[in-house]
């Protein structure tokens, strides 16, 4: 079977919160040949898991790069969100702006236009103001 998966699968498998549920979560993940996971997808997991269940960046960083790494879990371009989930992690930039320098980096574009100073922080781009 190949279906996309919800961030509520990822986050139930995660955090076992409800505990029923996160059994069904694991265990489905155990169970399946191929799953899509699309990057919006893993950008919802990562704010559920910092704004909800209030984990550290480094901590989400952590999880989430072993849900990547989950054998049934296919992405797009997993390098892509690794590569996110680092700048996420090492620059302190919330996961949108981590990924926008991601996609900067791998289309070999050096400039991000924003107000957002916090680009300002990571040495592979940078930013120019409108």
């Amino acid at each position: 079977m190949t279906a996309f998966i919800d961030a509520n699968v990822i986050i139930r498998h995660l955090t076992a919160d409800p505990p029923a549920a996160g059994r069904r979560a694991t265990d489905f993940l155990a169970s399946v040949d191929e799953l899509l996971l699309p990057d919006v997808i893993a950008a919802e997991c990562v704010f559920v898991l910092e704004s909800f269940y209030e984990l550290r960046k480094d901590e989400v960083a952590r999880v989430m790069r072993a849900v990547i790494a989950f054998e049934s879990i296919h992405t797009i371009d997993p390098a892509l969100l690794l590569r996110a989930l680092e700048v996420y992690e090492t620059d302190h930039l919330d996961f949108a702006d981590a990924y926008l320098v991601a996609c900067a980096e791998s289309a070999g574009v050096r400039e991000i236009v924003s107000f957002d100073r916090d680009f300002d922080r990571v040495t592979s781009v940078r930013r120019l103001e409108p």
